[in-house]
């Protein structure tokens, strides 16, 4: 008499859905050239309804396409939990990378391709989980509210912002959220911590104009846009923007202080600046939510040298502290100058939610489970997720992506870099952690 095949848990499956994830090339460029989500959708779509869920399609434009699944709780009285990924990559240039960045090759212990850490390891371990409900019949306490949205690397116009604004039936109820930039490991001083993300930085894409007067290279011009747009180019690159800690920065802070035994000043940024470099590899994303960031990143003038335009125009990429954005618009106008005139290319809001309450306690028990003795501290991402765009219905959106990874990965350093990996095993741990909270919170 043969022995019934094992039953199929989360860990079992979770590094066969990140490789097929990797390999659905869903590049996107930023003005909707790409292949789009489609692929990647009817793939999650396909491997959703196979185990009994009727998960809903959507389309703000042809192949740009997300999906949304309600699964619903055991305790229907209490508020929806959204759990969240995207399925699109920044480009890849394959001539950078060592391996074919969408083949999704495993080499000693980690899976390398592009997605890998932003965000279809996240994408796996979801769907992992869920497939795990469909297959054995358990249910969240909460209502839980699945979504893998298009369109994230571009801020989401085409995926979570589209839904929020046409959709928002899709999220009622929802009270709070997690996806991306969170829960994974670093080392400070010899203890293994977690990341929980609490915060992340606002947005502003931004455009600089300038108009002057065309002419004949030749001549005498003192009505140069190019000059006005390198001075404003010049001087909001070079402004020191001041120290800014907010709530969720001064609680990193302070936990990194206990566990290296130091203390720091508020005022000092050289004691700062060394528990930053406690974190390691993170200190990347952490060095960046110290004050606000602007950094010029395109410039665009004349047709030729021996031609004065009449208009010059450049871009900016501004970070904003939450809370600061008022002062931080007033900056930019003074630095620019009277001459260049600042338009808006994109905006979104900075968040900060609690380091504490019934979701944090069950996201930090099931680190605790699952790694014992280990800490959890929140912290403030300098980038920004989807969450901004679910914040817009009141949901509160937490980063919590669990991976215990080794403590010389530079994790952060490859976000929307090259050679993109992650250790299988840290997928493992991670869909173990995902489904003990998904269970209890």
């Amino acid at each position: 008499m043969t022995s019934p095949p094992a039953a199929i848990r989360p860990e079992d499956e979770v590094v066969d859905l990140c490789r097929d994830l990797i390999r659905i090339d869903t590049s996107n460029y930023g003005d909707n050239s790409g292949p789009g989500e489609r692929d990647a959708a009817e793939y999650v779509m396909a491997r959703l309804t196979e185990v009994g869920f009727a998960p809903e399609l959507i389309e703000s434009v042809p192949r740009r396409s997300s999906v949304v699944l309600r699964i619903p709780g055991t305790e229907p009285t209490r508020p929806a939990l959204v759990l969240h990924g995207h399925t699109d990559v920044v480009p890849a240039n394959a001539a950078d990378w060592s391996v074919d960045p969408f083949a999704a090759e495993e080499r000693d212990g980690l899976m390398w391709g592009r997605g890998a850490v932003d965000m279809k390891d996240m994408d796996a371990m979801i769907l992992a989980v869920v497939r795990d409900m469909g297959r054995t019949g358990w249910r969240p306490p909460r209502d839980l509210i699945v979504a893998m949205f298009a369109d994230e690397e571009n801020g989401g116009r085409l995926g979570a912002q589209w839904l929020v604004r046409n959709r928002p039936d899709l999220f009622e109820g929802a009270s709070e959220a997690i996806s991306e930039v969170g829960g994974y490991s670093v080392d400070i001083d010899g203890r293994r911590t977690y990341l929980l993300q609490t915060a992340e930085k606002g947005l502003a894409w931004l455009r600089l104009v300038a108009d002057g007067t065309a002419g004949h290279g030749s001549q005498v011009n003192t009505d140069n846009a190019v000059t006005a747009l390198a001075g404003a180019v010049h001087r909001i690159g070079e402004h020191a923007w001041p120290l800014r800690l907010t709530k969720t920065v001064t609680q990193l802070l302070d936990g990194v202080a206990e566990l290296t035994g130091t203390s720091y000043d508020p005022e000092d940024i050289s004691t700062i600046e060394s528990l930053v470099d406690a974190l390691g590899p993170a200190k990347k994303f952490v060095g960046a939510t110290l004050r606000t960031g602007a950094n010029p990143t395109q410039l665009e003038a004349g047709y030729k040298a021996n031609v004065i335009p009449g208009q010059a125009t450049g871009a900016l990429d501004v970070r904003l502290i939450p809370g600061d954005e008022h002062e931080v618009m007033e900056t930019l106008r003074r630095l620019a100058g009277p001459d260049v005139r600042i338009e808006d290319i994109h905006r979104d809001t900075g968040l900060e939610v609690p380091f504490s309450g019934t979701l944090v306690d069950a996201m930090v028990a099931a680190i605790d489970a699952e790694d014992p003795g280990a800490r959890v501290l929140p912290y403030m991402l300098s980038g920004g997720t989807d969450n901004k765009s679910l914040h817009r219905l009141g949901i509160a959106g937490y980063g919590f992506a669990p991976l215990r990874l080794p403590p010389d990965l530079d994790f952060a350093g490859m976000f929307h870099g090259v050679d993109e990996r992650v250790p299988v095993d840290a997928l493992r741990f991670g869909v173990r952690v995902l489904e003990r909270l998904v269970r209890t919170c």
